[in-house]
């Protein structure tokens, strides 16, 4: 991989009305004609993502929404699908056109995105036409205000400055393990290569954490399942630590001594996208589900389906046994849970390795909110096998 993955980049979406210059100011941010800019009002419909390098900012998304004042009933479907962008973001730019002034829809969606708590920093677009009274827009919305022209390039240090003040100091975790384990310490990787993994590469946590025990000083192994013994065997003393893929827990944790550390990557990315007590705590609660009971098993992206899918195929079938009957299943994929949210009695969800924190942290609250238990797919398939509470040991839970 030679790019950050988008998920670890810090999300700018950028909010107003049509005709504001959200897309010509993406374009001036970034020095590129990289978005689509016309007089017509709506030429930007669904949320676009872009992913790029603002120096001094490094790798972020920007994402270019929909106007907020769009009319009719395709565009108000469009003003929720901008409203859907509010639990990605990390930062928020309300773009105004300086000529017109900042109107209601301004005020709400600076109002939506306290609600949030998304850092927000006021534009005054199209500064080349009007010359804009920063202290009079402060006094309407109490926000920091940047004056500038997307079309002469006015004002864009000045605002990617606003940006570095404004964004977020703890958008993502420093670390996936580093704080597990010291310098000079080794970790075992354990990687299955099976039908379901991409050829000639690694998954993007696998990649991620052997990159993070690198950054920290750490000796990693990396082996298959079936090479573990022997690699446990070659090691002068114990590893500080071995991470495996959760379909594999069966036969490590026969393998691994239990004085040794036990841990997955998927619920190390658990920890580093979310809150890793709540998904504890959701899979706790699997031992109350009865025969009909309704579940939620959610992924974050779509991707080819293997005949004997994790989510398809082997969760529902290990949930209907530990049930005692068949359960009904729902299944969501992509950026939303299903409206009903509350007739489920568990959520299973994916590891999320193509979400940012924010947008998992947002999907944890969600499911608290409606008090449905929640769990990630390493989370539960360590309460499958039995080893929940030996897998959650390094974290002290």
């Amino acid at each position: 991989m030679l790019e950050t993955p988008r998920a670890n980049r810090l999300h700018i979406a950028l909010f107003g009305r049509r005709n504001a210059g959200k897309s010509s100011l993406i374009n001036a941010l970034t020095n590129q004609d990289i978005a689509l800019v016309s007089p017509i009002p709506g030429t930007t419909t669904d949320p676009v993502y872009k992913a790029m390098e603002i120096l001094p900012l490094g790798p972020v998304v920007l994402i270019d929404t929909a106007g907020l004042d769009d009319e009719g009933e395709l565009g108000q479907l469009r003003v929720q699908k901008t409203r859907e962008v509010l639990p990605k973001a990390d930062l928020a730019l309300l773009v105004v056109d300086a000529t017109t002034g900042i109107t209601s829809f301004d005020r709400e969606i600076a109002a939506l995105c306290r609600q949030h708590n998304l850092p927000l920093v006021g534009v005054l677009n199209k500064s080349d036409l009007a010359d804009p009274d920063l202290a009079a827009a402060r006094a309407v919305l109490d926000l920091p205000w940047v004056k500038v022209s997307s079309r002469t390039g006015a004002g864009i240090e000045e605002l990617k400055q606003a940006m570095i003040e404004q964004a977020p100091q703890n958008w993502e975790p420093e670390t996936i393990l580093g704080d597990l384990v010291k310098p000079g310490d080794t970790v075992v990787l354990v990687v299955p290569i099976d039908s379901a993994a991409p050829k000639g590469r690694l998954i993007l946590p696998q990649v991620q954490v052997l990159r993070d025990c690198l950054d920290h000083g750490v000796m990693a192994y990396v082996c298959r399942e079936f090479e573990l013994e022997q690699t446990l065997a070659n090691l002068q003393q114990p590893p500080a630590l071995v991470v495996t893929d959760s379909q594999a827990f069966g036969l490590v944790s026969r393998l691994v001594p239990e004085n040794v550390p036990l841990t997955s990557f998927s619920i190390l990315y658990a920890r580093y996208k979310g809150d890793l007590a709540t998904l504890a705590a959701g899979a706790r609660a699997i031992s109350a589900l009865k025969p009909g009971d309704r579940v939620l098993i959610a992924e974050a992206c779509t991707h080819h389906r293997q005949p004997d899918d994790i989510g398809r195929a082997k969760i529902p079938r290990w949930l209907n046994q530990l049930a005692g009957g068949e359960l009904q299943y729902t299944w969501s994929s992509g950026q939303g849970y299903p409206d009903n949210l509350e007739d489920f009695k568990l959520i299973v969800h994916c590891g999320a390795c193509m979400l940012n924190r924010r947008s998992m942290l947002h999907r944890l609250q969600q499911a608290r909110s409606r008090q449905v238990p929640i769990v990630n797919y390493g989370v539960l398939i360590a309460a499958v096998h039995g080893i929940l509470e030996r897998v959650l040991k390094p974290f002290g839970l």
